[in-house]
């Protein structure tokens, strides 16, 4: 089935694949993926801050967009093993370009941060000194 594609709009699915491959987990899985395969523990591990629940969630939702495959090896006690597919892998110079720009500009996101809310806290206190 070919849809036209607008992500502009509300009710395009490719709005729902823009939620995927823009989701930090999702993110961080494919960027984890690079460089072959890899069992759930390896991900958890190497993914700092993700639920069990989180990873397992976001691993399905790849696994079901098509992005990743899940390979169940009959072993005691049982393998599985995630590695990205063809389309998995179309993505990973996006991923890496992310994964570069956050940490480049990471320093310059901080101290806007910083900037603002400085400014946030002075408008803040001016207008608690005005009511008094």
């Amino acid at each position: 089935m070919l849809v036209r594609a607008d992500i502009y709009d509300r009710n395009c699915p490719s709005r729902q694949v823009l939620d995927r491959i823009g989701d930090t987990w999702s993110v961080l899985v494919v960027a984890s993926l690079a460089h072959g395969a890899q069992r759930y523990t390896q991900l958890a591990r190497r993914i700092g801050g993700v639920s069990p629940k989180m990873l397992t969630q976001t691993l399905r939702a790849l696994e079901r967009d098509g992005l990743i495959s899940r390979t169940v090896h009959a072993a005691v006690p049982p393998r599985v093993d995630y590695a990205l597919t063809d389309l998995g892998r179309s993505l990973l110079r996006l991923v890496g370009a992310l994964e570069e720009w956050a940490e480049t500009h990471m320093d310059d996101v901080l101290a806007a941060r910083e900037t603002y809310d400085t400014g946030a806290r002075e408008i803040k206190a001016q207008a608690l000194r005005s009511q008094a």
